[in-house]
């Protein structure tokens, strides 16, 4: 469940939807090697064949090879545990190991990409980002400690990663994220925005390319 805040303007037609994360609700991954909890998701409600971008949580339980998604983008990155290998094949390039072992770890692979997880020591979390990229482009940023940008694109989401963080956008009141709570920001159009607190962010930056 999602709380839409429409009392306080942010400005420049912005809108502010808080997602919480202790309502997000689980579901088995499409190959069955654990649970996924989509944070959100455009267009809302579309199927894993039909967004345009698609945020989620994941509880990684066995090693395993990912599911494929032609056409999309992907992000990857280290939530909690003690982290995996995702060992990508190429044909034309041989083999790459992306190492996610510290939490915020990143690592970025296209959707056909034929990828085996190895799990350090255990189960993990992970934060995905998957991108339909004939339709969008996504980037994932940490953001650490007190941090003031302009934002501007046709959606943001701030995802706390650990500990609590305090983010103010606009003119809105200053809004608390405890860890993996996400605040969403639907076209922002140089909008201030304030982040203070001891945790991170993961801020998320969507541009469509397609209308």
């Amino acid at each position: 469940m999602s709380v839409t805040l429409h009392s306080t303007p942010v400005g420049s037609g912005a809108s502010l939807t808080l997602i919480r994360g202790a309502d997000l609700v689980a579901a088995p991954w499409k190959n069955g090697g654990g649970v996924t909890r989509e944070v959100a998701a455009f267009p809302e409600g579309a199927g894993l064949d039909a967004f345009v971008w698609r945020v989620s949580v994941a509880d990684v339980a066995q090693a395993g090879p990912f599911s494929r998604f032609a056409g999309i983008d992907r992000t990857l990155v280290l939530l909690s545990g003690a982290g995996m290998l995702l060992d990508e094949v190429d044909g034309a390039r041989g083999s790459t190991t992306h190492a996610l072992t510290q939490a915020l770890d990143m690592a970025r692979f296209t959707g056909e990409a034929q990828i085996d997880a190895r799990l350090v020591d255990g189960a993990t979390r992970d934060f995905n980002l998957m991108v339909r990229r004939n339709a969008a482009q996504g980037e994932v940023e940490v953001w650490r400690g007190v941090t003031q940008r302009t934002l501007s694109a046709d959606a943001v989401l701030l995802y706390c990663a650990e500990g609590s963080m305090s983010v103010t956008a606009g003119d809105a009141r200053a809004l608390s994220l405890a860890t993996g709570d996400t605040l969403r920001i639907d076209t922002p159009n140089a909008l201030s925005c304030t982040v203070e607190g001891a945790g991170a962010l993961l801020a998320i930056s969507i541009r469509y390319t397609q209308r």
